[in-house]
């Protein structure tokens, strides 16, 4: 059955400099500890398994006191604005 109809989300915008503030904090961690944030940081959104993200200066409960989809919501916001990503 075809639709016209487009779902529309909302997006709680009083987090995203919270949610700013982990996503740097994790990647901080990861990178020092050797691993690839990027790769890492998309294992996790992609399969929500927190073993992704290391325990490393409190990453892994940092990360899982976020919502995947409010992450994502931030990146892409950062992207889409221009704003660079750290």
């Amino acid at each position: 059955m075809a639709t016209n109809h487009t779902t529309q989300i909302e997006i709680n915008r009083s987090r995203d400099s919270e949610i700013e503030s982990i996503i740097d904090r994790v990647h901080a961690a990861l990178v020092e500890k050797g691993y690839n944030p990027i790769s890492q940081l998309v294992g996790y959104i992609m399969s929500g398994d927190p073993t992704y993200i290391t325990g490393h200066k409190g990453a892994r409960s940092l990360i899982t006191k976020v919502e995947r989809d409010e992450i994502l919501e931030v990146v892409f916001k950062r992207y889409l604005e221009g704003k660079p990503i750290k």
